[in-house]
C-alpha cells in the first residue's frame, strides 16, 4: 500500500471509529441526519476527493479517491459519500461549477421523466426523479433533464426541493430514498451533455461497485473473526472443512469483485469505460447475493440479529446491487457489446484495456 493510501486508511477509519456507532446506525434509519460522521468528512476534505484541485478537490487520482468511498462502505458509513462523487464528476463533465455541501443525484430509474420547460435561460423543471439517495438531507440534488431531444445536467437546491411534492420510502439498508414531484422547479444552474443519462448511470454503477467491494471485505473479515472464536464441538468452527470451504468461496468473490472494481478504476478516470464498469458492476452484484449469503451461514442466527454490526454490511450489499442496474442489466450490456464486435474482433476488444 502506498504512503498516501494508508494515510487515507487511517483517516478514514479514525473517523469511521469515532462516529460510527450503533447508536448513528439505528438513528440513520429513522431519519437523523449523522451531522457529526458528515462533519468529520468535510473536515479533512474528503467528499471532494473525486474533483481536481481547479474544481476545488485535493488532486487525488481518482484511484486514491476511490479508496476513500471503499473503505467507508467498509464501515458501512451511513453518508452518500458516493452520490457526492458522482454528482461532482457529472457536473465537471457538464462544465459547471461544483457547489460545497450535501450532494445527490437521481439513480436514472426507469420512470424519472423530468423535462426542462419555459423559455432559454428561465427554463423550470417538470417531472418525476424516483428513490433519490438522501434526497431531504442534500443540500443540491443533481439531475438529468430533457428538452426537444437534448440531454441536461441540472443543480436543483434544497430550497426547491423542499418545496416539490415528495415522499420518502427507506432501501433495505435503511436509507432514505426520496421520490420528487416537480412542477416547474427553479433551477440553479444546467448545462447540455451528451450522453448524461449514461453518463450518469456509468458513474453511479463504478461508485457502487466500489462500494459493494469495501462492504464485502468487511463481511470476510467478520466470518473469519467468528469462525475462529465460535466454538462447537469442542473446537472453533473454523476448523471444520465445509466451514474453511466456504469461507474460501467468500474470499473468491471477495478478490474477483476488488479486481474488477480496480480495472475498471483505472480506465475511467475522465468518465467511465462502458464494458469495464459493465463488468465490474455485474461481478460485484453476483458477489453481493453470494458473498451475503455465505456470511450469514458462518455466523448462523447471530449475522440476522440487531446486535451484530454484519446485517449493516449486508442489507447494504442488497440495496445497493439493485441500484444504476443489477447484475442482468449490465451482463446484458456486456452480451450487446460483445455482439457488436464481430468474431473477428471479439478478442481484441476483450483484451484492449
Amino acid at each position: 500500500m502506498s504512503d498516501i493510501r494508508d494515510d487515507l486508511e487511517k483517516t478514514v477509519d479514525r473517523i469511521c471509529e469515532a462516529h460510527c456507532s450503533k447508536a448513528v446506525f439505528m438513528a440513520s434509519e429513522t431519519g437523523s441526519w449523522p451531522q457529526a460522521l458528515w462533519q468529520a468528512l468535510e473536515d479533512v476534505g474528503l467528499p471532494q476527493a473525486c474533483l481536481t484541485e481547479a474544481h476545488g478537490g485535493s488532486g487525488l487520482r481518482l484511484a486514491d479517491a476511490l479508496f476513500v468511498l471503499r473503505r467507508t462502505a467498509f464501515h458501512a458509513a451511513p453518508v452518500p459519500l458516493a452520490e457526492t462523487f458522482i454528482a461532482g464528476r457529472l457536473l465537471v463533465a457538464a462544465g459547471l461549477n461544483v457547489p460545497s455541501g450535501v450532494l445527490s443525484v437521481s439513480v436514472a430509474h426507469a420512470q424519472d421523466h423530468l423535462q426542462l420547460t419555459g423559455e432559454p435561460h428561465a427554463y423550470t423543471l417538470t417531472g418525476h426523479a424516483h428513490r433519490v439517495p438522501w434526497g431531504l438531507a442534500c443540500d443540491h440534488l443533481v439531475l438529468v433533464a430533457e428538452r426537444n431531444g437534448q440531454s441536461f445536467v441540472v443543480q436543483v437546491d434544497r430550497a426547491q426541493l423542499a418545496q416539490a411534492r415528495h415522499d420518502t420510502v427507506n432501501n433495505l439498508a435503511g436509507e432514505p430514498r426520496v421520490q420528487f414531484d416537480f412542477d416547474h422547479a427553479t433551477i440553479a444552474a444546467m448545462a447540455p451533455l451528451e450522453g448524461a443519462t449514461e453518463r450518469l448511470r456509468g458513474e453511479g454503477a463504478l461508485m457502487r461497485a466500489v462500494q459493494m467491494a469495501g462492504a464485502l471485505q468487511r463481511a470476510l473479515a467478520y466470518s473469519l473473526q467468528y469462525a475462529n472464536e465460535r466454538v462447537q464441538f469442542g473446537r472453533p468452527i473454523g476448523k471444520f472443512q465445509a466451514v474453511q470451504h466456504m469461507l474460501a468461496v467468500l474470499a473468491g468473490h471477495v478478490a474477483a469483485t476488488a479486481a474488477a472494481a480496480d480495472a475498471a478504476i483505472e480506465v475511467s478516470h475522465d468518465a467511465p469505460e462502458p464494458f469495464a464498469v459493465a463488468v465490474a458492476k455485474s461481478r460485484a452484484g453476483e458477489a453481493a447475493g453470494k458473498g451475503a449469503e455465505i456470511a450469514h451461514q458462518v455466523h448462523g442466527a447471530m449475522g440476522f440479529t440487531r446486535e451484530h454490526n454484519l446485517h449493516h454490511l449486508t442489507r447494504r450489499l442488497w440495496a445497493w446491487r439493485d441500484e444504476f442496474g443489477n447484475e442482468t442489466h449490465w451482463q446484458t450490456r456486456i452480451g450487446e457489446m460483445a455482439l457488436r464486435q464481430g468474431a473477428d474482433q471479439l478478442w481484441p476488444f476483450l483484451t484492449r484495456l
